[in-house]
């Protein structure tokens, strides 16, 4: 399957090879509380940007291994490439996911999901 989506102005637009998950997350740290995303995660080789924007643009705090992405027209968050923080706050140092803003998918309501909270509030 190939989930399809955009911000706002579709000057971001990508796809996933692969299923929506069961459950999607959400994040309690500050940023990502004040941002509002659900999140789904996959392996970078699954996603791809169509085509890559011409002014890319990402946020990056405290540690800076987070890229937080959004569209530099309409603001909307995007997707982040992180490493692959299990939920316990450990990483094996290697591995990355992306994860993308669910809210952007074409023909999805992210808002009737099931959700799973991190809390990176106290994580990181």
């Amino acid at each position: 399957m190939t989930i399809k989506g955009s911000c706002h102005c579709g000057a971001v637009a990508f796809e996933i090879d692969g299923e929506i998950p069961a459950q999607l997350t959400r994040c309690t740290c500050s940023f990502c509380a004040k941002r509002g995303a659900v999140t789904a995660a996959f392996a970078p080789e699954q996603f791809r940007l169509l085509p890559p924007p011409s002014g890319d643009s990402s946020y990056r705090w405290q540690t800076r291994q987070v890229a937080h992405h959004f569209c530099p027209l309409c603001g909307c968050a995007t997707f982040s490439d992180s490493p692959a923080f299990q939920t316990d706050g450990s990483w094996d140092g290697h591995t990355r996911r992306i994860t993308v803003n669910a809210r952007l998918f074409d023909d999805f309501d992210a808002a009737t999901a099931a959700v799973t909270v991190i809390d990176g509030k106290h994580l990181w």
